[in-house]
């Protein structure tokens, strides 16, 4: 599932999530364009480590949030390495407060970067990618919250429902172009932002009510991402894969089910 030759674009990318994608795409061989925030330090952190793996990568701190960011930082990419075969689309912000309390200001910066950036980011790396005619693989970062409704948090989950339709939406249109579009549902992942909001004590009590036993991290999403972006996956597009160890089932762990000898 080798990955050489090709330039990978991932957002996020200074921790979590987003460089979980990055380092496994850099282990199978892809040069690496990586962005978060500017000014971010844990950017050049993360570029170092992918460097470490023998790979090409380019730090590029830029606000994805707003349509001149992405337009920015696709440019930039493209001015460092001439082309963008997969793009790992991974902004988003989440804000949790009950509905009726939600700040409309709030609401529409969710949108704003759970949703739109993603549409802008995509939409120019899609031109490059018509453009230049060799293809390409496209990956949205969405939520197990597009299955599930989680309290205090509708427009995030509404968010990631509407990336999921439109990443559908794309891969249809895009295939003649032979871009493969696809979006992966993280379920429960062990990254900073959860471990801020957590406690160790209660990651530990809850991952154990989970059906696979444990979060996941940030290289179980990175290898999904890995496997879409390769070969492998030329004929998948139009995807929604959950990579959550069964999350949107968590109140259904095999170990509390009836065996096959109880009576029903």
């Amino acid at each position: 599932m080798s990955l050489e030759g090709r330039t990978a674009l991932v957002t996020g990318a200074g921790r979590g999530i987003g460089k979980g994608c990055a380092i496994e795409l850099a282990r199978r061989g892809a040069d690496l364009v990586i962005n978060d925030r500017p000014g971010s330090p844990d950017l050049e952190r993360s570029a170092e480590e992918i460097r470490g793996l023998g790979v090409q990568c380019t730090p590029i701190g830029s606000d994805v949030f707003a349509r001149a960011g992405s337009e920015s930082l696709v440019s930039k990419a493209l001015e460092a390495h001439g082309q963008i075969d997969i793009l790992v689309s991974n902004p988003a912000f989440g804000k949790r407060q009950a509905f009726l309390d939600f700040d409309p200001e709030d609401f529409d910066r969710v949108i704003e970067a759970t949703f739109k950036a993603g549409f802008h980011l995509s939409q120019f790396v899609a031109r490059h990618m018509v453009e230049r005619g060799k293809g390409g693989k496209i990956i949205f970062i969405s939520s197990v919250q597009a299955e599930m409704p989680f309290a205090r948090n509708a427009p995030y989950g509404a968010a990631k429902i509407a990336l999921n339709h439109f990443s559908q939406t794309m891969a249809v249109e895009l295939c003649h172009h032979r871009i493969n579009v696809n979006s992966i549902e993280p379920g429960w992942i062990d990254t900073p932002n959860e471990r801020a909001t957590f406690s160790d004590e209660v990651i530990e009590e809850e991952s154990r009510k989970l059906p696979w036993g444990r979060m996941g991290t940030p290289e179980d999403i990175g290898k999904a991402a890995a496997f879409l972006a390769s070969d492998d996956a030329d004929y998948i597009s139009g995807a929604v894969l959950p990579v959550d160890g069964l999350f949107r089932f968590k109140d259904m762990r095999a170990d509390e089910l009836p065996s096959e000898a109880d009576p029903a």
